[in-house]
């Protein structure tokens, strides 16, 4: 038996309503590129849109005209989604807060995890979107996952009970003993100032 290797999200689709809903959200709102429009190929009462995320992977949304916005919550029961998830840069999450308020979306406020930041709120079908921010900028060469995982470790070794930036910083630092050669004879810490 072997494993079917995945190597990345290609796209996630949504069940939409009508389409100038999905296009006022997702790019009216969340600034997503509206990159590629058909009819849903597998039922002809639809239509399927596509928007770029940011990193050129794609958000696309079925919408049909006779569906209408709903505003409570999405189904939480097993198998469905909870929530997906959006990176922003520090400059963005921290207008955040105050940009949905000017549109009177409501929002969870500023949520600490430890590693990165959130902010959460419902898009106008009631799927929770959260606003995600990394505290922290992985090694040249390296992945935000592979600084979570050496942080896990950190973390799990010492018996803390969840990460925080001293995790990923010690992460960070190994990392970079370990992918980057120096010339010096000790990569130690050392007090110049002694």
């Amino acid at each position: 038996m072997r494993k079917l290797q995945v190597q990345g999200v290609h796209h996630i689709t949504l069940t939409g309503a009508d389409r100038q809903t999905s296009i006022d959200f997702w790019e009216g709102v969340l600034g997503m590129p509206f990159v590629f429009d058909q009819p849903n190929l597998d039922n002809p009462d639809e239509g399927h849109l596509y928007f770029d995320p940011g990193d050129g992977r794609l958000i696309t949304i079925f919408t049909n005209e006779t569906r209408k916005p709903v505003h409570s919550r999405t189904p939480m029961d097993p198998g469905c989604v909870h929530h997906l998830a959006f990176n922003v840069s520090k400059a963005t999450f921290s207008q955040a807060v105050e940009r949905l308020k000017e549109r009177g979306i409501g929002n969870s406020g500023v949520k600490d995890r430890g590693f990165m930041d959130s902010i959460y709120f419902k898009d106008p079908l009631g799927l929770l979107i959260e606003l995600a921010c990394y505290r922290f900028e992985p090694p040249r060469g390296s992945s935000h996952a592979e600084v979570m995982i050496e942080a896990h470790r950190l973390r799990v070794e010492r018996g803390d009970y969840n990460i925080a930036e001293v995790h990923l910083a010690d992460a960070i630092e190994m990392i970079v003993e370990r992918s980057q050669q120096s010339l010096s004879s000790s990569r130690g810490p050392a007090d110049p100032y002694a």
